[in-house]
């Protein structure tokens, strides 16, 4: 049977919730601050203000971006991280991908660090739509996924997350293309990580002129 996000959904925000204090005492590994900040230097060169993080965690990333200055809204599928989040101080929200529910345009910029690789390939191109609405035109959009030991979908064999999250792993040229269907791809690169493959893609919102 396919599965569809909304089939994903309730295990997800069950396995994010039970581990949400775990997460928030985890330390940021050095890649994933050099990719952040790679980002935020796109940022500041393009003139973005205004940030929405989606599938934000515990707010480490959004907290680190508000305090370069950025006007940060953050989101995620689980309530208890979004309670972390708020306890940062920022603006937070528990909505899923398909419920960003915010005004066209309103955006400088999106980030979404390992979140969409829980979205099933049926429906990211309708999730990276809701994205791309979000964005003013030339906006800017950060995706950084797994690329997984090989392409598919389903849950991670020996998670210790309960219920088991469900993944889609995909190739790098697949990945490329469900993103050119609704961005232009500033910079694509895969980042060596421990015998893993991590996928960093910087897009940009195209004009609806």
């Amino acid at each position: 049977m396919e599965v569809r996000y909304q089939d994903v959904i309730g295990p997800l925000r069950a396995a994010y919730d039970a581990r949400a204090g775990w997460r928030d005492g985890l330390d940021k590994e050095p890649w994933k601050v050099t990719e952040r900040a790679a980002f935020l230097d796109r940022l500041r060169a393009g003139g973005c203000g205004r940030l929405l993080e989606i599938g934000a965690g515990t707010g480490q990333d959004s907290a680190f971006f508000q305090g370069q200055g950025l006007d940060v809204v953050a989101i995620d599928v689980s309530p208890a991280m979004v309670a972390y989040c708020r306890a940062k101080g920022l603006e937070a929200h528990a909505r899923d991908f398909l419920s960003l529910v915010f005004p066209a345009g309103s955006f400088d910029a999106v980030y979404a660090m390992n979140c969409l690789l829980h979205v099933p390939n049926r429906d990211l191109p309708a999730v990276l739509d809701a994205v791309a609405a979000v964005l003013r035109p030339g906006g800017l959009c950060f995706v950084g996924v797994w690329a997984g030991p090989a392409p598919g979908e389903g849950p991670l064999d020996g998670d210790a997350h309960d219920p088991p999250r469900f993944f889609a792993w995909r190739g790098d040229e697949e990945l490329q293309a469900f993103a050119r269907r609704r961005f232009e791809v500033a910079d694509f690169h895969v980042v060596p990580v421990d015998g893993k493959r991590f996928q960093s893609l910087t897009l940009r919102a195209r004009s609806t002129s």
